[in-house]
């Protein structure tokens, strides 16, 4: 079976679809050890084809010690144990597609494991060894070479180098465990095409490529005139471990690769700021799709959301493709903390998806969105997440937006797992934010999130790729799509009144004479 098309969508499935992210660990657990796996998924799928999404992505379940919860690849050809078994991802898979879902995967490019087999190669064939040309090995400065080779800091914290036994360095933009591969060593360009193969050959249908504005190098890796103690992952002026001008041959590589199995694609993770260098990466011989993070970035203002969707529509359209549409990840501060957490919180969240899911495009949703689940203040001692180490506890890190999935039950784990203990914590008050509590619950996140999913999908004003924008009062927005929808936001406080038409959704109740009220977004045809 394929993906449920929008109707009158003639596009590639992907365009316009609506994916949900999961993070593996954190989704479902099957076999009982608190650590969520491929089974897991597995058996909630019909709650996947119950909420509507399209496709799914899974964050990385290759064989990996874990250091950085799977994106410190050891084989990217193989499940680790933890998660399942090839069995079991075929086994997902067949059913996903059954159920018309398209699946993707993650890719890791940019580095591997310290326990890949060719970073102990590496290792053991000392300086100067083909096995060390697949990364960045290089000597120190200063007398005795006891300094990094350059002043480049890791995202994690800490310098970007780590030294040796035999003296020498190797280049890890994230942890230590995580060396960067050399990517004009044919050797690793030859590899990944075999990866992508072996995924693709057994039916996946794409790629999530991870730091896809990364992999290339600039020659010589020089300084770069920057402040050594740097944020996560955005993208910094003068950064030269990113968006180099070599990356775009390596895509073009990928797409050659991928465009060999017609119907598949890959969207790439890119933390650009610049518009223009962020379209290049989806030019037609380069990724399907890039995440435009503008939308997640932007404040709870209208200007700002109202800048943030022009210049995410813009990206794409430059290209001649649909934009993309991120609200939260794994990476990031849930959606209900970000716009104001508690009430206030909730109710931006709710309207924000109302008003992404109006938007032409593809959108991405991250697990637990769908309940509104907030980010969790987790104890120290309960911090998996790198970060907080390599940054000497001055940076919390990302656990508190992977915290596991409430599903029924009152007390945790919430059958998350049949297990007495998760991998991470789970909240004692979150009774009313599990799938078995919002099913029942009309007013729930989860059932606008399904409500506005099926209008999406069926409805034929929620067509073409372009927007107008309306007049609004000052603290909203509102514009109309092609199709004849128009989607009205209020991010003030007081209620407004609405355009004209007949409302099908609103992220809450309308106050009196019809009007939107406060932090609230509505759909009328």
């Amino acid at each position: 079976m394929v993906a449920r098309d929008r109707a009158g969508s003639a596009n590639p499935w992907w365009r316009e679809a609506v994916f949900y992210q999961i993070y593996v660990r954190s989704f479902a657990d099957g076999n009982g050890d608190g650590i969520g796996d491929l089974a897991g998924i597995r058996a909630r799928l019909p709650y996947l084809s119950l909420l509507g999404v399209d496709a799914l992505w899974l964050t990385p379940f290759y064989s990996s010690p874990m250091a950085d919860h799977g994106y410190d690849v050891a084989d990217p050809r193989a499940v680790d144990g933890v998660f399942g078994d090839l069995d079991a991802f075929d086994a997902l898979l067949a059913d996903a597609h059954a159920l018309g879902l398209k699946l993707l995967v993650d890719l890791v490019p940019n580095h591997t494991s310290d326990e890949h087999v060719w970073f102990q190669e590496a290792l053991a064939a000392g300086p100067g060894s083909p096995a060390r040309a697949r990364y960045h090995f290089r000597p120190g400065r200063g007398a005795d070479g006891s300094e990094p080779p350059n002043n480049w800091p890791s995202v994690f914290g800490g310098p970007a180098w780590q030294r040796i036994d035999d003296g020498e360095w190797y280049l890890h933009l994230f942890a230590p465990q995580q060396p960067d591969l050399n990517w004009t060593n044919p050797d690793v360009a030859a590899d990944l095409e075999r990866t992508i193969c072996f995924w693709l050959d057994r039916g996946t249908d794409g790629f999530r490529i991870d730091v896809a504005h990364g992999l290339a190098k600039p020659p010589g890796l020089p300084d770069m005139d920057i402040p050594a103690d740097t944020a996560i992952l955005p993208e910094i002026p003068g950064d030269l471990r990113f968006d180099q001008d070599g990356v775009h041959d390596l895509h073009r590589m990928i797409r050659r690769v991928v465009d060999r199995y017609p119907g598949r694609m890959a969207v790439g993770e890119v933390w650009v700021r610049d518009d223009e260098r962020l379209a290049r990466y989806i030019r037609p011989d380069e990724l399907h799709q890039v995440f435009n993070f503008h939308l997640l970035e932007a404040a709870w203002k209208a200007e700002e959301l109202i800048a943030a969707i022009v210049r995410s529509h813009d990206v794409g359209t430059s290209v001649g493709l649909t934009p993309t549409w991120v609200l939260s990840n794994h990476d990031t501060i849930r959606e209900v903390t970000r716009y104001g957490d508690g009430d206030t919180g909730r109710r931006r969240a709710r309207a924000a998806i109302v008003l992404e899911l109006a938007l032409p495009g593809a959108t991405y949703i991250y697990n637990g969105a769908e309940l509104g689940l907030p980010e969790v203040r987790l104890p120290d001692d309960a911090l998996q997440d790198p970060t907080w180490e390599r940054s000497g506890h001055r940076e919390r890190g990302r656990d508190g937006a992977r915290v596991p999935m409430p599903w029924s039950g009152v007390q945790p784990p919430y059958d998350f797992t049949t297990g007495a203990a998760t991998w991470l914590p789970m909240p004692d008050d979150w009774a009313e934010l599990t799938v078995e509590r919002e099913l029942d619950d009309a007013g729930s996140m989860l059932s606008l999130y399904r409500q506005a999913l099926a209008l999406r999908r069926d409805r034929p004003e929620m067509t073409g790729p372009g927007i107008a924008w309306y007049g609004a009062p000052d603290g909203c927005l509102a514009f109309r799509r092609d199709g004849g929808l128009t989607c009205a936001l209020n991010a003030t406080d007081a209620p407004v009144p609405l355009p004209p038409g007949t409302v099908v959704l609103a992220s809450a109740p309308l106050a009196g004479d019809g009007m939107l009220p406060g932090d609230a977004a509505a759909w009328l045809v």
